[in-house]
């Protein structure tokens, strides 16, 4: 699939998106929020993709909204339409209407975010939704919106309490300060950091990991778990939902292979796929 702003390959069952404005920093603009979109809901649908990649061309991940249209860059009314106005594809009726952090919160495929340059605004939230970032050693990060007049976007006003607890979110929002990736690892926002030339190798090394040791089922049901629980106050509501998971895929063909293989000390060939083997409790929420 061709898109405007993002490049998209993929590899033995690993998707990688590549933000592909690289003389502007990959600035986000309308139209690669609808790229992206796109992608990951084609990544949801295709059972031959195991996992999502999401880098940036050049010496930037994403520096944030493009307001190269000037003081008026985030007034939709006007010039700031390119910015956060409806992208090309985003009147697909098969849209959720969240935009790209819905498709990437509601993928069944995890997604790794590799920060390889600045990344700042939107060009950091939109990895919040994503379930492993990684860094390179260069890259800076900043959720710098009270120094531009606005608020945290794209949800991050939830997701980055989750990743990096309540304090230091405040602390880097509060600020609006410009962090690097030493900052971010201390701080919870990337697990790892690794120079610039093993940042893409380090990533396809956790993809590959997870496309050939895991089960696609039990890695969707999985991130949705700890996404949707993680802020309860306590584990009750959680409880009625994993027991009866597990009672149900204990009976499925998965588990035989994942416990054979075991036995037999080889790598699992797990025959289930997402597109029709989801247990029927699933989904358990009511958006």
């Amino acid at each position: 699939m061709a898109y405007e702003t993002i490049l998209a390959e993929t590899k033995r069952g690993v998707l990688t998106l590549t933000l592909n404005r690289p003389e502007k920093l990959n600035a986000y603009t309308a139209q690669m929020g609808a790229d992206l979109e796109d992608a990951f809901i084609r990544a949801d649908e295709d059972d031959a993709i195991r996992v999502v990649v999401v880098t940036g061309a050049g010496r930037g991940f994403c520096a944030g909204a493009d307001v190269s249209a000037g003081s008026g860059a985030f007034d939709t009314a006007g010039s700031g339409g390119k910015v956060f106005g409806a992208g090309a594809r985003a009147s697909d009726a098969r849209r959720s209407g969240a935009g790209f952090i819905g498709a990437i919160f509601n993928c069944r495929k995890p997604s790794i975010a590799a920060i390889n340059g600045p990344a700042v605004g939107v060009g950091i939230t939109l990895t919040l939704p994503m379930d492993i970032r990684i860094a390179s050693s260069s890259a800076k990060m900043g959720f710098v919106f009270a120094r531009r007049g606005l608020v945290p976007e794209a949800g991050s006003a939830w997701f980055l309490p989750r990743i990096v607890g309540f304090s230091q979110a405040m602390r880097w929002c509060l600020s609006g300060k410009v962090f690097d990736a030493q900052e971010a690892l201390r701080g919870g926002l990337v697990t790892d950091v690794v120079e610039p030339d093993q940042l893409l190798p380090r990533a396809e090394e956790i993809a590959r990991e997870i496309a050939e040791e895991t089960a696609p089922v039990s890695i969707a049901l999985t991130r949705q778990l700890l996404w949707r629980f993680a802020g309860d106050e306590h584990p009750w509501d959680l409880l009625k939902v994993d027991a009866p998971l597990n009672i149900e895929l204990g009976a499925a063909a998965d588990v035989k292979e994942g416990v054979a293989a075991f036995l037999e000390k080889r790598k699992p060939k797990f025959p289930g796929k997402v597109s029709a083997d989801m247990p029927p409790h699933y989904p358990w929420w009511k958006e």
